[in-house]
């Protein structure tokens, strides 16, 4: 089988601080990867490197295209890699003010994402959006509502709609539970692992939790300092962790 995401050697500096270090791993077709670590530890600066947001200075990030099989992304026109962005792959925001146009309805926010893949029919494009947003739990009702009379949980929900209506791929999640209530956070959580197992996506999450991890993630990467310390299996690397410094992250929840 091919790795649908193979990154090597994949590198980002800011001035004289590391961001990423020549970080490789192979993501496989239906596999969730999550990637732990504290504030500064390069994760963020990794997923968005991963995902076209930030040049890094060297490496190769190959992706397992629909129509010429692997290709390094890094090496692709800025057309080809926004069609990639509109199609096979998708970004959902920590805060998803920035994953959304907050001056377009429900409905238009979903929508436009099939028109950006060519979709032209309005009554389609409408039953499409209609159809997402009740499966990521949005009444109809609030179909030409905007983003902003929207509580975060939902403007969340909203945003994963908008992302996933074209059927993409691969997803990148950057602390797609961050900031909202335990309780939002639990059912968000069990929307965005029902739809990975449904639609058999492959996923990113980046997060600082690891009961996120713990419940989306088939495999764990720990960063630190820009460097990845330790990786596998996710229950395996939570229940028995090697480094110090993931030993160190595991009992700090533990104690909390």
């Amino acid at each position: 089988m091919t790795p649908l995401l193979d990154v090597r050697s994949l590198t980002r500096t800011y001035g004289g601080r590391i961001g990423c270090a020549d970080v490789s791993f192979t993501l496989w077709p239906g596999e969730v990867l999550g990637i732990v670590g504290e504030s500064g530890s390069g994760k963020s600066t990794l997923l968005n490197c991963l995902a076209g947001q930030l040049a890094p200075d060297s490496g190769q990030v190959i992706f397992d295209t629909r129509a010429e099989g692997p290709r390094d992304v890094l090496a692709m026109s800025e057309s080809e890699r926004r069609m990639l962005g509109r199609t096979d792959w998708a970004f959902v925001h920590q805060n998803p003010r920035d994953g959304l146009r907050m001056r377009v309805s429900a409905g238009g926010n979903v929508g436009e994402r099939l028109m950006a893949v060519g979709a032209r029919h309005y009554g389609d494009i409408r039953a499409d959006a209609v159809d997402w947003l009740g499966r990521v739990e949005i009444h109809e009702s609030r179909t030409d509502d905007r983003p902003a009379a929207f509580s975060g949980g939902m403007q969340q929900r909203l945003q994963i709609a908008r992302n996933l209506v074209t059927g993409p791929r691969l997803v990148f999640m950057d602390e797609p539970t961050g900031g909202l209530d335990v309780s939002v956070q639990a059912r968000l959580l069990d929307l965005i692992r029902g739809l990975v197992r449904r639609m058999g996506l492959s996923a990113i999450v980046v997060t600082h939790d690891l009961a996120v991890v713990r419940l989306l993630a088939d495999r764990l990467m720990v960063m630190k300092d820009g460097h990845v310390i330790e990786t596998g299996l996710t229950d395996q690397v939570l229940d028995d962790p090697q480094a110090a410094y993931t030993q160190l992250l595991v009992s700090s929840v533990l104690q909390v």
